[in-house]
């Protein structure tokens, strides 16, 4: 696997926290923008990286980061490393018996009138846009015991649909939110074993999850690895496909292949489930000598159609770029929806630019990021009261390797390929993180 210098450049971690008001603007920011971008990531709390691969990188201490936006202007950044045990035993140790024993750096999620932090299978924690932390959710009681890093609103009935893929035992549970956060369903899915499950999609029927070739290996910890996780040849890759509401779960066997991020999912009729991903056809394949991982081969634009009468599923390509990261506006999820955006990822050391998908006309856009620099995923920001799927902005935090600074770039969603609206200037750099949301200002 090529390594990296995590201690350098777009990954490298920041060392304090700090509040940075009224900042500079190039360009136009649009008015009707009110609300916060957040950012979440892993951070060392000491500001060294443990190891330089992915599995080094991602246990890592959780920071967020916040940009805030109103009447035109960029009025606030901040950062601060989530509050959690972890934390205090390096800056609190008193409160450390008081505070929540998880490690939320995967993804923010705003839902039931509470902002939450998330984790990969760990405990929710209940954050506020200036980055304060509440502690355990209050809303969401039956899955306070952990919940994916991905779990999927549903914007017409508010429901929140999310699972638990744990290591031990149950290994893997499901669950629906009503709008408010009570539980609807919770309920335990019978699995072989533990397998890495980053993700799921659901349609206005049905969810989907992913049982794949990446599970644990604990025989790893012993030979110096992190996490212990590896690419397994003996598993059969297949998808689940169950009713909401409960009932039974219904496996459809694929081709070998690690899915990290959905793009969406949706019905066709009555019977039909269509599912559109980033595929990998392998990921985390240890090298022959046991000391490392093989470079992973890049994820690509992959499509599952999946007959519930008859039993079966195509699986077929739908681009070749190399992707991650794809996001919709949200306001489609689990509907027929036209047009995503996503990371182009050049290399395995790179996410550098942004596409624009057009599934009707087959068609993309780009938006360009220089060699050396490197951005996010890009965030789908409504504009308010459209009725047009693409009728919004892109915020993209586009690392700047000549200044070691972050700018806040906001694009047409329409037409990418042209010149930001406006970029917010800041003076120091989010890191490369994972997943973000945008909050808006009456949540």
């Amino acid at each position: 696997m090529t390594t990296l210098d995590p201690h350098v450049g777009a990954l490298a971690p920041v060392i304090d926290e700090v509040d940075l008001y009224e900042l500079p603007v190039i360009g136009t920011l649009p008015e009707e923008l009110d609300g916060v971008l957040m950012r979440n990531g892993p951070n060392p709390l000491n500001g060294r990286f443990g190891g330089n691969d992915m599995l080094s990188w991602w246990p890592e201490a959780a920071m967020l980061h916040a940009v805030s936006f109103r009447d035109g202007r960029a009025l606030r950044y901040g950062n601060r490393w989530l509050r959690t045990k972890r934390w205090a035993h390096e800056y609190d140790a008193a409160r450390a018996s008081s505070m929540l024993d998880t490690n939320p750096n995967i993804n923010v999620l705003a839902h039931a009138g509470e902002i939450l932090a998330l984790s990969e299978g760990g405990a929710p924690l209940a954050i506020t846009t200036g980055l304060d932390t509440l502690g355990a959710s209050r809303r969401h009681a039956g899955f306070a015991q952990g919940m994916s890093g991905h779990p999927k609103v549903d914007p017409r009935t508010g429901e929140l649909v999310t699972f638990r893929a744990h290591w031990e035992r149950p290994w893997l549970r499901y669950g629906v939110m009503d709008a408010q956060g009570n539980t609807s369903v919770e309920m335990e899915i019978d699995v072989p074993g533990a397998s890495m499950m980053h993700d799921i999609a659901i349609t206005a029927t049905h969810s989907i999850l992913f049982d794949l070739n990446v599970a644990f290996d604990f025989s790893m910890l012993s030979r110096g690895y992190r996490m212990p996780l590896r690419w397994h040849d003996e598993r059969q890759a297949r998808i689940g496909v169950i009713p909401r509401h409960g009932g039974t779960m219904r496996w459809f066997e694929v081709s070998p292949c690690m899915i990290m991020h959905v793009v969406n999912a949706f019905d066709v009729g009555t019977s039909i489930v269509t599912v559109d991903v980033v595929r990998y056809r392998e990921f985390l394949r240890v090298s022959p000598d046991g000391a490392g991982f093989v470079e992973n081969p890049l994820g690509a634009l992959w499509r599952y159609v999946i007959d519930l009468e008859r039993g079966t599923v195509t699986e077929s390509p739908l681009d070749d770029l190399a992707i991650e990261m794809p996001r919709i506006n949200e306001q489609r999820t689990g509907q027929d929806y036209r047009f995503f955006y996503a990371v182009e990822q050049p290399s395995n050391t790179e996410m550098r630019g942004v596409v624009r998908y057009d599934l009707e006309r087959g068609s993309t856009q780009t938006y360009a990021v220089p060699a050396g620099d490197q951005n996010s995923e890009p965030v789908f920001v409504p504009r308010p009261g459209a009725t047009n799927e693409d009728d919004g902005w892109l915020l993209v935090c586009v690392y700047r390797q000549a200044s070691d600074t972050t700018d806040v770039v906001v694009l047409d969603a329409r037409q990418i390929d042209g010149d930001p609206l406006a970029t917010v200037r800041l003076p120091r750099r989010i890191p490369a993180g994972f997943h973000g949301a945008w909050v808006p200002g009456n949540a």
